[in-house]
């Protein structure tokens, strides 16, 4: 099948397909007489068990170790189990900044209690007071989490 073929059937933008296969983690399709690449059933599963990875949040990197396990079968299985440990650590460090947040939301909507004009508004007096410093150590979890879903799916 054609690059559009493909990208109709598993629901992927043509250009993100075109994004994997240049990190490897979509093999380079043969061509046709033509040069159209043309696609394999294993392009189709390969691709979509990225996808499923990549709404389970999963960054490219994690995701091209667990297709280091598909393309080699009889390697042990130790290490995915590691690859998963840290990726649910991500996750579970992304929920308690998300409960921060929604706590930090909810103080601020509780400043006001009624309405009135912009000017009197407590809700965009507190945004426009400095943010206070984050650590080092935070500025590392936002930049994770920023950037484990790239725009290319």
């Amino acid at each position: 099948m054609r690059i559009g073929e493909l990208a109709e059937c598993t629901q992927t933008p043509v250009d993100t397909i075109r994004h994997y296969e240049r990190l490897g983690l979509l093999a380079k399709p043969r061509r046709t007489s033509s040069n159209y690449r043309s696609y394999t059933p294993v392009a189709v599963e390969r691709l979509n068990f990225i996808r499923r990875c990549r709404a389970l949040d999963m960054s490219l990197q994690e995701v091209g170790a667990l297709l280091l396990f598909c393309d080699e079968p009889r390697r042990q299985w130790g290490s995915f189990d590691s690859v998963l440990d840290e990726h649910i650590d991500h996750v579970e460090g992304r929920i308690a900044q998300l409960q921060r947040l929604a706590r930090q939301l909810r103080q601020l909507r509780a400043v006001c209690k009624a309405p009135g004009t912009a000017a009197q508004c407590q809700i965009l007096s507190s945004l426009r007071k400095a943010l206070p410093e984050r650590t080092p150590q935070q500025r590392r979890g936002r930049a994770r989490a920023s950037h484990a879903r790239t725009s290319h799916g």
